[in-house]
């Protein structure tokens, strides 16, 4: 019986025109080109110096906008399921808002058809020296021997890049030629004939070229696949094209996949990708059987590669351009999958995801935790900014929000100084690796932000307990250091979000600003207790504020300084800051004038009667 069912098995993969040793070339063909079209967009993305994620968040604002940036980040990284993973982070760090991602979305469509449009180089005919030399069977193994010597000889970093992204491009056509190899025998196979006809069957096509696809995870190495499958003489416009459709929708479900856990935000632009690609290729396979009779010429023949790669661009071009008029559609349609709740009138409450996925993208990984960083930043400086007003009106409401958002702050603290001391063990840049390394110290800076923003909080519960009130003076006192303290975390955020040296520089004069107004009010609040015009009890809550306030703009003052010195000649921050305390750049002392003018001059008199 063992032995039947073996010849039994043998016969059947005769019969498929393939035998194991075959299939086995098959599975190594696709790998080749899944890892050479890795390393190429890898390398790409490197020698752009990972920075496809912020041109993405900045160059967003109108829908055709995006639609060019999505189509060029994709065609550079040479995958849209990583342009929508890319766009469903920044819209989960709230860099991005939703409607802005719609663009990208579709422009990734078009993007990936690049590969098909490179790949037809394999339909290049003739004996003449220079197109046998772009050949893929000469293209592959030259960019390889090219690629390998820049990578290995050259000194600069990118033309190191340059040499990774030739050998990514040779490895890619050499599984290209493995897997026409390996199917070529296919093309006498009357059993694989007879299965392939069967596609014809729009549904079959469909439902085929969309489990390839989720399979694999990359609608262009599944039209790769297909362009192999062309040396059979079996791909025809017949069962091709219901298969091409059907690989639009299967490249969704990555995207899909890095929603799970993602916020609201998020899931809509998983969703709005899933709702573009399955109402285009409804529309499209409508219109396609409907004129079905005019293409009755053509309708049966066989496909080259170059017909692949057209009608697969041609596809993603139209619907596109159907879809950037009607783009509220696939607005309403998100929303209606994944509606709003109330936690959205918070958005920066909503779950940010660090997804190690991101990890086979060093730069990638960075900018998603720079994000994270960002949200920090944004929770923390609500948090104190807050502060004063929870203790002043006592507020409960306000006073559990800010709770929340600082407990979210903390979280944040750990998820992503776990997440970036996983990217230092990648294989990284220098400049990647100062990246991640820079990021952690300010991890803990913002983190100490929102803990002295609670600290102040905190003391509304004793003013409660004690009956403790705070004269006049004293609020108004404070009132001006709450702003000019408001105005130093804004500065310090902007100058890391924006990475702005601009805002930067202003924050030192300003902290100096501020220490001199904690000097003059701590002065003034002394005289008081001693007037005996202020209890002790208020004494001693008032200090504290005063001295969480003046700690939480040194902790601004350190995250200026640490992006100043990324710019300065000089050794570290501590050098830095004593160069600008000595008054040897005039922007500083400028600057420095202008906040004591706005801050402490205001101030009310120390005479003035304590009411």
């Amino acid at each position: 019986g063992g032995q039947r069912r073996i010849r039994l098995a043998k016969k059947a993969l005769g019969d498929t025109g393939m035998n194991f040793f075959g299939f086995l070339s098959l599975l190594g063909g696709l790998g080749l080109f899944l890892y050479g079209m890795t390393i190429m967009g890898s390398g790409l993305e490197k020698l752009a110096g990972g920075k496809t994620e912020s041109i993405l968040k900045k160059l967003t604002s109108s829908l055709p906008r995006g639609v060019l940036l999505g189509t060029l980040v994709t065609a550079v990284i040479q995958s849209s399921s990583a342009t929508t993973v890319i766009a469903i982070g920044l819209v989960n760090s709230g860099l991005m808002n939703f409607t802005q991602s719609l663009g990208i979305v579709m422009g990734a469509n078009v993007g990936t058809t690049v590969t098909g449009q490179i790949l037809r180089l394999s339909e290049l005919s003739g004996d003449n020296f220079i197109i046998r030399l772009f050949k893929p069977e000469s293209l592959s193994p030259i960019s390889i021997i090219f690629g390998v010597s820049l990578l290995l000889f050259a000194k600069r970093l990118k033309n190191k890049n340059i040499g990774q992204i030739l050998i990514g491009f040779g490895i890619l056509f050499t599984g290209m030629l493995a897997m026409e190899s390996a199917v070529y025998p296919l093309r006498d196979s009357e059993v694989f004939l007879s299965m392939f006809a069967k596609l014809e069957n729009p549904l079959l096509g469909v439902l085929a070229g969309f489990t390839v696809t989720a399979i694999i995870q990359s609608s262009s190495a599944s039209i790769g696949i297909l362009q192999a499958l062309t040396a059979t003489g079996a791909v025809a416009w017949a069962n091709a094209v219901p298969i091409i459709l059907g690989q639009n929708i299967g490249t969704c479900v990555t995207g899909l996949l890095a929603s799970i856990g993602a916020n609201k935000a998020g899931k809509r632009v998983a969703f709005s990708h899933i709702y573009f690609n399955v109402i285009g290729t409804g529309i499209f396979m409508a219109a396609l059987y409907l004129a079905r009779p005019l293409m009755a010429s053509f309708w049966n023949n066989s496909m080259s590669m170059g017909d692949i790669a057209n009608f697969h661009t041609f596809f993603n071009i139209i619907t596109t351009v159907i879809f950037i008029p009607f783009n509220g559609l696939l607005v309403k349609l998100s929303y209606m999958t994944v509606p709003k709740d109330k936690t959205e009138s918070h958005p920066e409450l909503t779950n940010v995801v660090l997804d190690v996925r991101l990890y086979a993208s060093p730069s990638t990984a960075i900018a998603q935790a720079r994000s994270a960083v960002a949200r920090m930043a944004e929770l923390a400086f609500l948090v104190q900014k807050s502060s004063l007003d929870i203790v002043l009106k006592k507020n409960p409401a306000d006073s559990e929000l800010a709770y929340i958002r600082e407990n979210l702050t903390d979280q944040l603290e750990v998820s992503i100084t776990n997440y970036l001391v996983g990217i230092t063990k990648l294989d990284l840049t220098d400049e990647e690796g100062r990246e991640a390394a820079t990021l952690l110290s300010f991890v803990n800076e913002f983190e100490r932000i929102g803990d002295r923003g609670i600290n102040i909080i905190q003391t509304s519960g004793v003013i409660s307990e004690k009956e403790i009130g705070f004269s006049k003076l004293a609020v108004a006192e404070l009132k001006v250091l709450e702003n000019a303290v408001n105005e130093v975390c804004q500065l310090a955020i902007d100058a890391f979000s924006n990475r702005s040296i601009d805002s930067a520089s202003k924050v030192e004069p300003l902290e100096e600003t501020v220490d001199a107004i904690c000097e003059t009010i701590h002065s003034r609040h002394i005289r008081r207790l001693k007037d005996g015009t202020c209890s002790i009890e208020a004494g001693v809550v008032f200090l504290e504020v005063l001295n969480n306030y003046e700690r939480i703009s040194d902790h601004c003052s350190n995250i200026a300084a640490r992006i100043l010195s990324s710019t300065s000649s000089l050794p570290d921050t501590h050098s830095l800051l004593r160069e600008l305390h000595m008054g040897r750049q005039a922007q500083y002392s400028k600057w420095r004038t202008y906040f004591e003018d706005k801050y402490r001059l205001p101030m009310l008199p120390t005479n003035q009667e304590d009411k």
